[in-house]
């Protein structure tokens, strides 16, 4: 079934299990309104998922028409104005959010990002610290290694470094946080602990620019020169024109 038939399944099922239940217009109850605003709401997030901002924003505004303060539905308004270059109706529908529900991590965390995005690092770092705080959230390492990214920003290193280990510690599996800890540790000659950072980081995640040149880096230290020169052609051919290719070119 494609996507758009399985999301218009999804909210007639709901409209038709609210009138199923004895109510002849499910939109009269609290019960049924709630429903369809949940059903919007995903139908809005599924479009945005695949790009479709401008078909996400028609049942996103129907969710809102139901249910004005939903937050749900103010947050994922704000990402479709976000993916949209819209900054200001992005941060004002964040806003909206907030405003129900000051303390909700998921929140607080979309928006760190979108103020990241902005270059508002130290508000975007004030949002990360809110959301930090919930022991729960099950995204938390991510929020951690967004912490030590507007760290870096910020340009405090130490504290950066502290949080990508908190986000490792958390999940081993944070690719940004790996590769910037193999970075720091690359940085400070400690090179033992910046392999093995930068091997959990090839695990999880596909290379890029920055790893390759610091795992040629890395090879050329412990005189591997097949990988050395292996990790270069591909910085060659896939990077050619970057800061990192010259700055391997300068070293070789």
């Amino acid at each position: 079934m494609s996507f758009r038939p399985a999301l218009f399944l999804l909210l007639f099922s709901v409209l038709a299990g609210c009138v199923s239940s004895g109510s002849s217009d499910p939109m009269k109850t609290d019960k049924g309104r709630d429903a369809a605003r949940d059903a919007y709401i995903q139908l809005g997030i599924g479009y945005l998922q695949q790009g479709a901002t401008e078909r996400a924003k028609v049942p996103l505004k129907k969710a809102l028409e139901l249910d004005p303060s939903s937050g749900n539905a103010n947050v994922a308004l704000a990402l479709v104005f976000q993916a949209e270059m819209e900054p200001e109706l992005a941060d004002q529908h964040f806003r909206k959010a907030l405003a129900q529900n000051s303390k909700d991590p998921r929140y607080l965390n979309n928006y760190g990002s979108f103020l990241f995005e902005q270059g508002r690092y130290q508000d975007a770092y004030e949002r990360y610290q809110q959301a930090a705080q919930d022991n729960l959230y099950p995204e938390r390492s991510r929020v951690f290694e967004n912490l030590g990214l507007t760290a870096l920003k910020l340009n405090d290193k130490a504290q950066a470094q502290k949080y990508f280990e908190r986000a490792v510690r958390l999940n081993k599996r944070q690719p940004r946080a790996l590769l910037a800890l193999a970075q720091m540790s690359f940085d400070q000659k400690h090179y033992v602990p910046a392999r093995h950072y930068y091997d959990q980081f090839s695990q999880v995640s596909e290379q890029n620019a920055e790893s390759l040149l610091l795992g040629a880096r890395l090879a050329t230290v412990f005189e591997d020169r097949d990988k050395a020169a292996s990790l270069g052609l591909q910085l060659k051919r896939l990077y050619p024109g970057t800061p990192e290719y010259k700055q391997y070119l300068s070293e070789q």
